[in-house]
């Protein structure tokens, strides 16, 4: 038996554990405890599993999957065996209710080996969240469970060629006929688009311009097969490559209302709600990246000799290092909170944004020093490092750009002053 696979059952009754732990109940408990930064047997288990995935699976194939531009079908196949995907599905949908934080230990282990293959598995989880959050039990059981059944991804469709941060610029519309809503349009940079089974898609279903954007909008389930869905090509982007990324076009697409997300006027409070649960994860996956840059330039500054000496003894070097190693732990620490406090039901809107913000930023400076303490080796694609700044940039963009992350948090800072004035 493959020694992963082995790994994999010793871990899936501890699966278990977690999903049934204090911390990851949906009744929102209170914490009783102060903090802890040791993670639990189980958690660890979790992520030793991950490590020796990403070690095995993922970091002997990236540099080939950033050179083709394949999605890596394998890679999530293999993922999908050994429960490294969906932990978060509920359990009435076959799944076992793993919590963010669970989820954040993976995508910083995978992000390690490769961060376009870490935002192929992430973006499901981003289409998955809004029926997480909103569906209910029977579209749940549809949607989640197909994907517990089947090795399959999701995508989040929201993004439009004139709106992206400006999400209340959703020209997409649905128009109810009857039990139906016909819905057209055109969205773009769509992660998974080209791949995905089936998509939440946000459209505008109020016509007044007028109408603000909390009852304008509506959420929907739109399956990838139905008549008028029709992807575009696969964008060639300049890093994490083997993500699929498309615009998809809506052309008189029939929507059944039981695939309408709480009702009419809900869907912008759910697509932004949904960005609770899933940029924990995205700074995860940032933190991992920085991490591998840290590790690879570190290696190298101490193989590299200028001066009869390794450049690590050079302090100009040293201490590049050190400031990489104070990101990759601020970082972490960053989504360790952000995770803990939505998995202990506290709003965490504001710290998400801090550790995606932080994390990404991290990332592409750790990416860019690693790339100038490898010097000229580091310009070339036959050294890792340049891969990693590549893939870097894309943090600070997707899932809200890093202004927007500053938006929120200093419309909180503005508002908490207010009420202490």
């Amino acid at each position: 038996m493959n020694p992963l696979t082995q790994l994999a059952r010793a871990t899936r009754p501890i699966y278990k554990k977690l999903s049934t732990s204090a911390t990851l109940s949906s009744a929102k408990p209170i914490p009783t405890t102060g903090f802890c930064f040791e993670l639990n047997d189980e958690q660890k288990a979790l992520q030793e599993l991950a490590r020796k995935f990403t070690r095995e699976e993922i970091i002997p194939v990236a540099a080939q999957y950033d050179k083709t531009g394949e999605y890596p079908w394998p890679i999530l196949k293999k993922a999908w065996e050994l429960g490294l995907m969906n932990g978060h599905v509920p359990v009435h949908c076959g799944g076992i209710s793993l919590g963010v934080f669970e989820q954040c230990l993976v995508a910083e282990e995978v992000a390690y080996g490769c961060a376009g293959i870490m935002t192929a598995l992430e973006a499901s989880g981003l289409g998955q969240a809004p029926i997480i959050l909103a569906g209910n039990k029977e579209q749940q059981k549809k949607y989640l469970g197909r994907l517990i059944d089947e090795p399959l991804v999701a995508a989040y469709c929201v993004t439009e060629p004139g709106a992206g941060s400006d999400v209340a610029g959703v020209k997409t519309r649905a128009e109810k006929k009857g039990d139906e809503w016909i819905l057209n349009g055109q969205k773009m940079w769509i992660t998974n688009g080209g791949v995905a089974n089936w998509y939440f898609v946000l459209a505008r279903t109020n016509p007044d311009p007028k109408c603000p954007p909390s009852k304008a909008f509506t959420g929907f389930i739109v399956e990838r097969e139905w008549p008028g869905v029709v992807p575009g090509r696969k964008e060639q982007n300049m890093g994490q490559r083997a993500s699929d990324t498309r615009g998809i076009t809506f052309e008189d697409v029939r929507i059944p209302k039981e695939n309408v997300l709480i009702g009419e006027g809900a869907g912008f409070k759910i697509a932004m709600g949904a960005f609770d649960k899933t940029r924990p994860p995205v700074g995860a996956g940032a933190t991992g990246l920085a991490n591998r840059a840290l590790h690879e330039a570190t290696k190298y500054a101490l193989e590299r000799k200028t001066f009869g000496v390794p450049i690590a003894q050079h302090q100009a070097v040293a201490f590049l290092l050190a400031d990489m190693a104070v990101g990759v732990e601020t970082a972490r620490l960053a989504w360790m909170k952000a995770a803990w406090l939505v998995d202990h039901g506290q709003r965490n809107t504001v710290l998400a944004s801090v550790a995606k913000l932080h994390a990404s930023e991290v990332a592409n400076k750790a990416a860019s020093d690693a790339v100038q303490i490898f010097g000229g080796n580091g310009f070339n694609t036959e050294y890792p490092v340049e891969k990693l700044m590549r893939d870097a940039k894309i943090y600070q963009i997707y899932e809200g750009t890093s202004q927007i992350q500053r938006v929120i948090i200093s419309r909180e800072l503005f508002s908490a002053a207010k009420q202490t004035a």
